[in-house]
């Protein structure tokens, strides 16, 4: 029979466990019996077990004292503490201490296999649980995939693909995880053609979705009173799934009352985004009320330089203008430490709105640092990197002074971010916008069939840079590269996260509503 797995039972009375030593072995455990916790830790320096079983009450080096020092020797080794002593404070310093389980004397055979079978077989069990339950649900993918689903209906159809990316991450399913990525790459597809199909309308005659220019005034605005401090966070480049990997941090302190999804427009580029959420318009009007503060991408200056302006605007519009209202925007870490010092006194704002670029700098950061590459290379660790940025944040620590102070939170993000891997050649003129997911310039060539054109861009809601601008925008995981230096360019670029065009992870992005608990 192959072995079940290495057991090491530590007991002072190991002689009286003999029959249940010979239960586990019958099962197919190797299991070492000692009667000491020194015997112990000597064994455990040059023998690797898979549980250890330990008896909290023995003379000399307690069960307590053992695990101590088999956690400062072996932190990840688990451990199940065996006692017959139930008062509580035994159990907080074992808890405390990290064990894996916890048994109470008298233990029957049955008890110690149920605990070393969930120990051992957790992740396999797990992982075998979710590959099950997704490859039930493939099917429901891929009939709501091939039945033409509305803007809603896409809504449900990338909240699920998410699920299953964040399960399957979770429970390690290698195989499924890539039957998993090709029906993402599938829904991709038909997302683009949907898209296509649908976006003009959509500008010309606001039937589509929820889109960027009408979010505040639709999710944000029905939420303000005077005498409610109310916090409008946007993290720039924030994902559906990195929000749904840090919710359970978040929620520690502050309840979800609303999650929603809403569409980006397109270009899914920060200076396009960002400034029509804060003026309430598409940026072709923009463009015509603020002639002097918009810029095209290929003007000089900064391109989001006057969201407060736009704002103030927008809530003057609104009939929201009395609301006593601050502006922080959030570029480095010196700001987010003085946005963290300062947090209180943002509680005698009726609105506090927080534009926080550290995601938005991270993949930037990605593509022209090795370091980054190393550490963000796919879409789990790009995922983690963004959870332990949150954990850890100056932004994270301020909501958390203020959490229990009456407050609501909105969060929400401008675009996401999509990893590219397909390049496609486009050629243009000196003029030509540089960004590798959308451009803009004049005489440009391109595939068709990868990419949405706008040879008038007022049909996609956007100002003409110039008389004979054409604005393409990517599809998929397409990035568009000039054919000088092709594939230096190609080399360097793939596997980037990039944003500014057309696919599920830039164009769907979250919007929750938190309060006080």
């Amino acid at each position: 029979m192959s072995t079940q797995g290495e057991i090491l039972w530590v007991d002072d009375d190991i002689d009286s466990l003999k029959s249940q030593i010979l239960f586990l072995k019958n099962k197919g455990y190797e299991v070492t019996p000692l009667s000491n916790g020194h015997d112990a830790l000597e064994l455990l320096k040059d023998k690797i077990v898979d549980v250890v079983l330990l008896d909290e009450s023995m003379p000399g080096l307690t069960g307590l004292e053992t695990l101590a020092k088999i956690k400062e020797m072996l932190p990840q080794q688990p451990v199940v503490m065996i006692t017959k002593n139930e008062a509580e404070y035994i159990m907080e310093d074992a808890i405390g201490a990290q064990i894996t389980d916890y048994l109470i004397k008298p233990v029957n055979p049955n008890q110690v296999l149920l605990s070393l079978k969930k120990i051992m077989d957790g992740k396999r069990l797990v992982s075998e649980k979710t590959t099950t339950a997704y490859q039930q649900d493939f099917r429901n993918l891929f009939m709501a995939l091939s039945s033409n689903p509305n803007h809603e209906e896409w809504k449900d159809l990338y909240k699920k693909l998410v699920y299953w990316e964040l399960e399957m991450g979770k429970s390690h399913s290698e195989d499924m995880m890539e039957v998993l990525q090709s029906q993402k790459i599938e829904a991709n597809t038909e997302f683009f053609k949907y898209i296509s199909k649908n976006y003009a309308n959509w500008i010309k005659d606001g039937s589509g979705p929820l889109m960027s220019h009408k979010v505040f005034e639709k999710k944000v605005a029905p939420h303000l009173k005077q005498g409610k401090p109310t916090f409008l966070v946007v993290v720039d480049n924030l994902r559906l799934d990195h929000w749904k990997a840090f919710q359970s941090i978040i929620s520690e302190s502050l309840r979800v009352v609303e999650e929603d999804q809403y569409y980006s427009i397109l270009p899914t580029a920060t200076q396009y985004c960002r400034n029509a959420i804060f003026a309430g318009m598409l940026p072709i009007d923009i463009a015509a009320h603020f002639p002097l503060e918009w810029k095209n991408d290929d003007e000089e200056g900064g391109k989001n330089l006057h969201e407060e302006l736009f704002l103030r605007n927008q809530l003057k519009h609104l009939k929201l203008d009395k609301l006593k209202t601050q502006y922080i925007k959030i570029t480095n870490n010196d700001d987010a430490k003085t946005m963290e010092d300062n947090i209180h006194n943002c509680l005698s704002n009726d609105l506090t709105v927080i534009v926080y670029n550290f995601v938005d700098m991270l993949s930037h950061a990605r593509t022209e640092m090795e370091v980054l590459k190393e550490l963000a290379g796919d879409e789990v660790s790009y995922r983690s990197l963004v959870v332990s940025w949150f954990e850890h944040s100056p932004l994270h620590r301020a909501l958390r002074k203020i959490a229990d102070k009456g407050i609501q939170v909105l969060l929400t993000t401008d675009h996401g971010s999509v990893r590219v891997k397909t390049p496609s050649k486009c050629v243009g003129d000196r003029a030509t916008t540089a960004n590798l997911r959308y451009k803009h310039g004049r005489n440009l060539q391109y595939e068709d069939r990868d990419v949405l054109a706008f040879r008038d861009p007022k049909f996609a809601g956007l100002p003409r840079p110039n008389v004979s601008s054409t604005f393409i925008f990517a599809k998929g995981d397409v990035f568009l590269c000039y054919p000088n230096n092709y594939n230096h360019f190609v080399n360097y670029y793939k596997n980037t996260f990039q944003h500014g065009g057309i696919s599920l992870e830039e164009m769907i992005i979250p919007i929750v509503r938190l309060e006080s608990k």
